[in-house]
């Protein structure tokens, strides 16, 4: 029997669509969908409050609406690509993300919104360069690790070049200051390195010096230090530091079990701070109670684990690129879901960090599309691969 080549098999879409995973597929369309009615549920004040300059109440919902769908439309022309030129494109595409990181901090250049400088204004929208350098490191960090899997017991040659380019995506990171993404992008970094078999000594030794860096970056930042105190104890200042949280958890405890209702938060009416970004579970939390929070942790719960289960079978299957890149989407993806939920339910200290897929923002969005993608790609690239072996 004669086998078809992968580049001619992608001119046939509708093979290629009953060959999607569906335990990843549903649950990724799942959180983006659900996010788009929460983001509106979440905006509707805040959008309603921005009549005098021409906002309506759909306002978010109309912008999510447009970035969900560049998105979706990304993923499907990012599907087309294979994994191999991904890994070809990797260090290019991590040199892309530093350049726009050092342009973000450029006068005039990089727009400020509470303090931090994030944001690059492009007319219309605003492109976040720390989520594409998310998922950039994730390309990135994969490929430095197949090309040096024998180098990993190596301090010189194996961890010292991937620590050197991490600490210049930090430095650029703090200087925003950005420390949600500094944590996500080296908590991605560190976990790929270890799946692709980093001395178990080395990765002890780094592991007790970036808690070590993390300690000292927290009590050294005024603001950084005020946000631990306000975790510590919300309620002793409720209106200040701990002002974030307190609400964050007066959403969770008037939700209970079922919720007041979508629609019927009160918490977002001014209250909590970021309701459609940073603290969309809350609301959720507020509206749909504890069972729709099980439900969000169910589908991200199923999202990262098949991301591991197509990097392993990816891994056995001798593709190393690729099974490492799919297992740094999730870690990349369950890090940030966990910080988020953390935060918002008063287990971690307050950080800016949105919820992946779910909350308002187009760069993130964008960013997590395209990740789900290239994983969507390792499994259909893993299937053919098994079908042609077993031919």
């Amino acid at each position: 029997m004669k086998l078809t080549p992968l580049t001619n098999r992608l001119a046939q879409p509708g093979r290629a669509s009953m060959e999607l995973d569906p335990l990843l597929l549903w649950p990724a369309l799942g959180l983006l969908l659900f996010g788009l009615v929460m983001v509106y549920s979440a905006s509707i004040a805040i959008a309603e409050a921005g009549k005098s300059t021409g906002y309506a109440a759909t306002y978010y919902l109309m912008r999510h609406g447009v970035f969900l769908t560049v998105g979706l439309v990304a993923g499907v022309v990012v599907f087309q690509i294979p994994v191999r030129l991904w890994q070809r494109l990797a260090p290019w595409l991590f040199v892309i993300g530093v350049l726009l990181l050092a342009l973000v901090l450029i006068p005039h250049v990089g727009r400020s919104v509470n303090g931090a400088q994030r944001w690059i204004p492009l007319m219309v929208v605003n492109l976040q360069p720390s989520e594409l350098m998310k998922l950039f490191v994730v390309l990135y960090a994969a490929d430095y690790t197949t090309r040096k899997l024998d180098d990993m017991d190596s301090f010189r040659h194996g961890f010292v070049p991937m620590a050197t380019v991490m600490m210049l995506v930090g430095g650029l990171l703090l200087r925003e200051p950005d420390f949600g993404a500094f944590v996500v992008i080296i908590c991605i970094a560190m976990g790929i390195l270890f799946l692709g078999g980093i001395n178990a000594r080395l990765f002890s030794i780094l592991f007790a010096v970036l808690l070590v860096a993390f300690a000292f970056l927290i009590l050294t930042s005024p603001y950084r230090r005020e946000r631990l105190f306000g975790f510590m104890d919300p309620w002793q200042d409720a209106f200040g530091k701990g002002y974030q949280l307190s609400h964050a958890l007066i959403a969770f405890g008037r939700g209970e079990w079922m919720g007041v209702g979508l629609g019927a938060s009160v918490e977002k009416l001014f209250y909590l701070p970021e309701a459609h970004t940073d603290f969309l579970l809350a609301v959720v939390a507020e509206e749909l109670g504890a069972v729709g929070v099980i439900a969000v942790i169910v589908l991200f719960a199923l999202v990262v684990q098949r991301s591991f289960a197509i990097g392993r079978q990816a891994l056995a299957l001798e593709r190393v690129y690729g099974g490492l890149a799919a297992q740094g989407i999730g870690i990349w993806l369950g890090v940030q879901s966990f910080i988020n939920m953390g935060v918002n339910m008063g287990l971690l200290p307050t950080k800016g960090l949105t919820l992946p897929m779910m909350s308002f923002g187009g760069s993130g969005i964008l960013a997590n599309c395209i990740a789900l993608a290239i994983l969507l790609r390792v499994d259909w690239e893993n299937r053919q691969m098994m079908r042609g072996r077993k031919v």
